[in-house]
């Protein structure tokens, strides 16, 4: 078993101790920091089925959320090494949608985003869509990501869709949703742009959209 495939098994287990220590573990053998977030989002759609399932609770998202905490303390001075070589690329607002309270995607993205050059709006979780349509007024962004990992958060994702859109914003932003049960359909149905099931694709997806933007 790889060390990341132990650092997958520790996340999935809870165990905060053992996931930090392999972390550093692999931060200092010089493991690229992408993997090591990668396999943490691979831990955490699992997590989010198991949860889905009655299998997790609650508490063990808020735990897993944590985890995820200290280990993008290990990770990040790594990432934000390449992202100071790069030029601002935009400014993103992202929040987990209504509903859901899960945020260990959308600190992943926030992370990568970061790394990447983005100015980061982080609204939290379980966000209605009269939030975003506000804090799209005060911050004008350039991408609004919408993060959800339950199925449930779908219909909150075109709920604020519909708000922003009603606010007469939709026009000034991308939006991108994000998540283990997005896709082309997913995307179809609330209005979105773009969609990503895992972050260094988003990350690509809205560095893109930014390209499209200066380009137009």
């Amino acid at each position: 078993m790889s060390m990341l495939d132990e650092l997958l098994r520790a996340v999935l287990d809870l165990s905060e101790g053992k996931a930090l220590e392999l972390t550093k573990k692999l931060v200092e053998s010089g493991e690229d920091p992408l993997k090591i977030l990668d396999c943490v989002r691979a831990a955490a759609d699992e997590i989010g089925k198991k949860f889905e399932k009655g299998e997790y609770f609650v508490a063990d998202l808020v735990m897993a959320g944590e985890i995820l905490k200290g280990i993008s303390e290990i990770v990040t001075p790594k990432l934000r090494e390449a992202g100071k070589k790069r030029k601002a690329v935009g400014k993103l607002l992202i929040g987990t949608v209504e509903g859901d309270i899960h945020d260990i995607g959308k600190n992943i993205v926030i992370t990568m985003a970061e790394a990447s050059g983005f100015e980061v709006v982080d609204l939290g979780v379980d966000v209605p869509p009269e939030k975003f349509v506000e804090a799209i007024k005060q911050h004008n962004p350039d991408i609004v990501g919408l993060s959800g990992l339950l199925t449930l958060a779908i219909d909150s994702m075109k709920k604020t869709v519909d708000a922003i859109k009603a606010a007469g914003l939709r026009d000034k932003v991308k939006i991108i949703i994000g998540g283990g049960r997005v896709d082309e359909y997913v995307k179809e149905y609330t209005g979105a742009d773009a969609w990503a099931s895992d972050a260094a694709t988003g990350i690509r997806i809205m560095i893109k959209l930014m390209e499209e933007k200066r380009g137009g």
